[in-house]
């Protein structure tokens, strides 16, 4: 498949337009290296790293690689601001922007020549990204891990009506880790898709490997959103997922939840690999996990994939 003409692509100068979730705890230096070197953009996911940490993962990233990669900034995050400087001045060009406006770094960024793309749940914040000055909107559905936006729109809803919605590249995020379902995002008129479950099991991701064999055994069923009044997150099911559960059923509070939430969960279950008290992160496609492969597996089963979807739909 020859992706020279896709818009995704010329932007951000990657063979496949396919972008590695930043995931917190799954997304270090090996990861998305190997991402950037089988085609795609790696991204190095900053939300869980301290600035001394992601400075060495940079550095890294630099000596595994020599495509191009990015950084992931959630803007909530107390370090956001340092992260993106220690960035720009490394070189970085590329930067994926989540949770909260872009209006808080966009200005930082577009100064120094910088790409950014930013992470949506509807189509409605996808046209102020736009109009705010972001290259392209990831619009993430809610089939997807970890923080999720409160809209519950679905990426099979939300990616048609984002490109309706703007004109600048659309990448459907949310579900996707087959190459079947890249074709799908493609005929819904996305740009390129970008994977996070997928590529979180594999041996490059730095997630606990227990954690990635919980997610290998998991059902259909097996996730469910949890602690939607505070911070809303899809998670795998478990002793920690049963007392969130537990709590928000008798109308706990934000301050109930926060103190159930404490300090390090997702830190203790997918790093850690503690699956019972842990915070589990991962999307409804876990269902369609059953290995634990490399990187460069992944991608070639999805590039084969789905030029076999193109090709039998193109016979239907």
């Amino acid at each position: 498949m020859n992706w020279s003409d896709n818009r995704l692509c010329r932007l951000l100068g990657i063979d496949l337009p396919v972008i590695q979730g930043g995931m917190i705890y799954m997304s270090g230096a090996k990861l998305a290296a190997a991402v950037s070197n089988a085609g795609g953009l790696g991204l190095l996911g900053s939300g869980s790293m301290r600035p001394d940490l992601f400075g060495e993962q940079l550095a890294k990233c630099r000596s595994l690689t020599d495509r191009p990669f990015g950084v992931n900034v959630p803007l909530l995050y107390p370090h956001s601001r340092e992260v993106v400087e220690l960035a720009v001045a490394d070189g970085v060009t590329i930067f994926v922007t989540s949770a909260g406006s872009p209006k808080r770094a966009i200005g930082v960024l577009k100064k120094a020549g910088c790409t950014v793309l930013h992470v949506v749940a509807s189509p409605e914040l996808a046209v102020k990204c736009e109009d705010a000055g972001c290259d392209a909107v990831i619009c993430e559905g809610f089939e997807a891990g970890g923080h999720n936006g409160r809209e519950e729109l679905t990426t099979m809803v939300l990616v048609p009506q984002c490109v309706q919605a703007v004109n600048i590249p659309v990448v459907a995020a949310g579900g996707i880790a087959t190459g079947g379902q890249w074709a799908a995002a493609m005929a819904l008129g996305a740009d390129g898709v970008q994977v996070g479950s997928r590529f979180a099991v594999t041996r490059e991701s730095s997630g606990h490997e227990a954690f990635k064999q919980a997610v290998v055994e998991a059902g259909a069923g097996d996730t469910m959103l949890a602690m939607k009044r505070h911070v809303p997150v899809r998670l795998l099911r478990n002793r920690f997922f049963e007392q969130v559960a537990e709590a928000e059923a008798r109308g706990a509070d934000r301050d109930e939840l926060q103190e159930l939430l404490g300090q390090g969960r997702a830190r203790r279950g997918m790093l850690e690999g503690d699956l019972d008290e842990g915070e589990l992160e991962i999307g409804q496609v876990s269902g369609l996990i059953d290995d634990v492969p490399t990187v460069a597996e992944v991608v070639a089963r999805m590039s084969t994939d789905y030029t076999a979807a193109v090709t039998r739909l193109a016979g239907a």
